[in-house]
């Protein structure tokens, strides 16, 4: 008896990659849940994220938004300032740390001692999520009543979800040695300043990932028992390290870490979670380096269409990504950050220049 020998195709490199056009290798996974159009579909995470919400709703799916412009602004306002870039303002969320204390910051079991960064030019800004008013505030007060406004979206948003994908981006950080709270840029690339007896960078392990991806999913599941989650690792690389080595081998470390660890927590069998591989189709050499655009980090076009095209096999079958939004109970608001892809770790650079 040869235990290989009534495995189906999809077991075999030879059968289900080297036999397959690059353009149609489809290694997402069987036999999950389903995504319906009328389900709230919300996304989180890195920039990445961004290219899966914009496809969702290109493909009439609901992209589900619980912090919506106000009336009035213009649709470069509403995109300036994120709204409907992510399902609620929250910018990008790069470790599975930020997830965690996101949720503990909206039901108001944490709250960090930090408040408000002044930037250069005077104005505040959020720290945990720095670029999302680029006039930034005037003072703290207005950052903490923004907050608070915003911490009670996301406290809807995980109340009412139905399904949510989330994008692991990066194991390196940077956190508050006082509390611990987590921070999505290093003070004094986005406002603040740089302080090492007061911030501390970290690079998580995969046992701390594990641990993170965990307790977030507990503390969902505690709020909405019925909340679906698909667990990504974002294919773009580090912009930058912060540890002594290539920033090659860096990004290497990182997303293994990443990897390894949503393998392990969607294994353990939980039928409202699972892991789709946006990694594996972009990364892979089989397409031959076509997935990426020419700085060798931006996700080309090509690259997004394949991993949604496996993604709606896989979770929507039957699906057939729309050109046009389609009709729907949310505003234009809400669709309008969608534009454009907003990256945070660029500031990095930006404030280099």
């Amino acid at each position: 008896m040869n235990p290989y020998r009534d495995l189906p195709a999809e077991r075999f490199w030879r059968k289900a990659v080297a036999g397959v056009p690059p353009f149609a290798v489809d290694p997402g996974p069987r036999d999950v849940f389903r995504i319906a159009r009328t389900d709230r579909v919300a996304t989180a995470g890195s920039c990445f994220a961004q290219r899966v919400s914009q496809a969702l709703a290109r493909g009439g799916f609901r992209y589900y938004v619980t912090e919506a412009a106000p009336d009035g602004m213009t649709e470069a306002q509403v995109s300036a300032r994120q709204y409907g870039t992510f399902s609620a303002r929250y910018g990008n969320l790069y470790g599975p740390r930020q997830f965690v204390q996101l949720f503990d910051r909206a039901f108001g079991s944490f709250e960090p001692e930090l408040k408000a960064w002044r930037r250069e030019d005077g104005r505040f800004v959020d720290p945990f999520r720095p670029t999302i008013e680029p006039d930034g505030f005037a003072d703290e007060a207005a950052v903490i009543e923004a907050r608070d406004h915003h911490l009670a979206r996301v406290r809807e948003l995980f109340e009412t979800l139905d399904v949510l994908v989330v994008t692991l981006g990066l194991t390196e950080g940077w956190r508050c040695r006082a509390d611990g709270a987590a921070l999505s840029l290093a003070p004094g690339v986005a406002g603040g300043r740089f302080d090492p007896d007061e911030v501390a960078f970290v690079n998580a392990n995969t046992a701390e990932v594990i641990a993170d991806v965990s307790g977030f999913l507990d503390r969902l599941w505690s709020v909405n028992a019925a909340a679906r989650v698909v667990l990504t690792v974002s294919p773009v690389p580090l912009i930058a390290t912060y540890r002594d080595q290539h920033v090659l081998v860096a990004n290497a470390h990182s997303k293994a870490v990443l990897r390894a660890a949503a393998g392990e927590v969607c294994e353990r069998g939980d039928p409202r979670l699972v892991y789709f591989p946006s990694y594996e189709i972009i990364t892979s050499h089989t397409n031959g380096g076509r997935y990426y655009e020419e700085d060798q980090r931006s996700i080309a076009e090509a690259g997004v269409a394949h991993v949604m095209r496996a993604f709606m096999a896989s979770l929507s079958p039957g699906s057939v990504e729309r050109r046009e939004p389609p009709p729907s109970p949310a505003s234009e608001a809400e669709f309008a950050g969608t534009a454009g892809v907003i990256c945070d770790e660029e500031t990095i650079e930006r404030s280099l220049a």
